[in-house]
């Protein structure tokens, strides 16, 4: 069964990867996802400075998902420059992810990272765990003028990474944002912001910043990013792959990331809970649920949902 896809002209040799922040901080992290069945190599998203992150417990996973303020803990942008041509020897795409705590520091970090020459720049315009940082996503304004002053910059494929829309409204501007701007992938969704999470036994919240608000991933928020997932491959027409992130614990899940329109997908939660072993468990379900289809490859179940 072929499990590879290419998106913006980088071949992926299967749909499966991590999702930026998820187990890619360090550089151990980074090289086991090297070693590991995982089709592509995410960086963290990285920020001008190193950062140590919010103050813990920061994460926390319960049945059906997981709740979390990190703060972008990593390891500054120099340092993953100086990573990514090491972890380009293990045949699989690199995807470096930047967040800037304010527009130059994306400009900064664009034209560093670009030299570094990992396969495509990820754009993370949706950073919800730092407190007193607005999502640059839920403006459109913005967004587009950041785009715009950061596009020339990379000369390798630029992603944008968005937050959840919970509009059609919202979903057609940042649609023709993304239109306007040439960008080249689009990876949807960010966690659901500012959810809270209560233990009852101690009448507190889980995790420690923010006074608990934070962001949730898991199977819990799956309907929100297949709904994302569609609306763009939609008002795109298909034109602009997409990298359906949100709920993917099971094989099950991804297939109907495809369904939606996703060319493929990223685990958060289940990589943090299983470990890199996760991968090789999410292919094999996924070719049994094609298997039981009949379709050979993903490209056959690609945006085939159908309307009742």
């Amino acid at each position: 069964m072929d499990l590879s896809v290419t998106i913006a002209g980088v071949k992926f040799p299967t749909c499966f990867m991590n999702a930026s922040g998820a187990l890619c901080v360090t550089r151990e992290e980074l090289l086991a996802l090297g070693r590991s069945r995982a089709g592509a190599i995410v960086t963290k998203s990285m920020t001008l400075e190193p950062r140590l992150g919010n103050p813990e417990p920061r994460y926390y996973g319960f049945p059906g998902g997981s709740i979390n303020s990190m703060g972008l803990p990593n390891l500054g942008y120099r340092a993953y420059a100086e990573m990514i041509p090491e972890l380009t020897q293990f045949g699989k795409p690199v995807i470096a992810s930047i967040a800037g705590l304010c527009e130059d520091d994306f400009l900064t970090m664009a034209r560093a990272i670009n030299q570094a020459r990992p396969d495509l720049i990820e754009v993370n315009l949706s950073c919800p765990n730092i407190p007193g940082k607005p999502q640059i996503a839920y403006d459109p304004v913005d967004s587009e003028r950041l785009l715009k002053r950061v596009r020339p910059l990379i000369t390798v494929p630029m992603g944008v990474k968005l937050p959840p829309y919970f509009d059609p409204a919202h979903h057609a501007v940042m649609a023709e944002v993304i239109r306007r701007c040439e960008v080249d992938y689009l990876n949807l969704i960010n966690s659901v912001g500012n959810g809270l999470v209560v233990d009852p036994k101690r009448d507190t919240p889980v995790i420690r910043p923010k006074g608990g608000f934070g962001g949730l991933g898991g199977s819990l928020i799956k309907p929100v990013a297949l709904a994302n997932v569609r609306a763009f491959w939609t008002l795109l027409e298909g034109r602009i792959p997409i990298i359906g992130t949100g709920g993917v614990v099971q094989g099950i899940d991804a297939y109907e990331h495809l369904l939606c329109g996703a060319s493929a997908v990223q685990v958060g939660t289940v990589l943090v809970e299983e470990g890199v072993g996760v991968f090789e468990r999410l292919e094999r379900e996924l070719v049994a649920e094609l298997s039981t289809r009949g379709a050979q490859s993903l490209q056959e179940c690609r945006g085939k949902l159908k309307e009742l």
